[in-house]
């Protein structure tokens, strides 16, 4: 399992934290499970999730699977996690980084525990030689959007998401 990271930063207590970011493994399924389902509760969307904990395993760590995952705690507990996958440009002609998911447990926002998750994601980005870091946030979760907007990321506007699954899927993809 690889460390990839870990800082001490200091509380709004004063106390002193270590942030450590590692590589996701097997064993965390049921860990990241349970974020994806608080993330999916408080996105008013907990009725989505379908995936299980053996589904999370044996899809994200699959050998094949295109999808990452990292595992971020404070003082040893974990706290978050985030999943990315590498995406294409056809207009840069390289790589780029599309984050999946990124969350950070109510209690712990606010300790830097997020943006050292985000920075080293763009670490990881940038040692791929992507042209790019790009993610999704809902138009409503304004504290998400000043973060990273804080942080130089800026929207984009122009582009509007569209998506097909269950039976409009199914049905479209067996259509004439």
């Amino acid at each position: 399992m690889a460390h990839l990271k870990c800082d001490a930063v200091t509380a709004e207590n004063g106390m002193k934290m270590a942030i450590e970011i590692r590589e996701a493994v097997p064993a965390d399924a049921a860990l990241i499970h349970h974020y994806i389902v608080e993330l999916a509760i408080f996105e008013k969307a907990g009725h989505e999730v379908l995936a299980s904990v053996e589904e999370i395993e044996a899809s994200l760590f699959a050998a094949e699977s295109p999808a990452r995952g990292l595992i971020c705690s404070i003082d040893g507990q974990a706290v978050g996690y985030a999943i990315y996958f590498y995406s294409y440009s056809t207009w840069l002609g390289r790589e780029g980084m599309y984050l999946e998911d990124l969350y950070i447990s109510p209690d712990h926002r606010g300790s830097g525990a997020g943006k050292k998750m985000l920075r080293r994601l763009a670490r990881i980005a940038c040692d791929a030689g992507c042209g790019r870091l790009e993610w999704s946030v809902l138009d409503w979760n304004a504290p998400a959007i000043a973060f990273y907007q804080s942080l130089g990321a800026a929207p984009q506007d122009e582009w509007v998401r569209y998506r097909m699954d269950g039976d409009t899927l199914t049905t479209f993809a067996l259509g004439d």
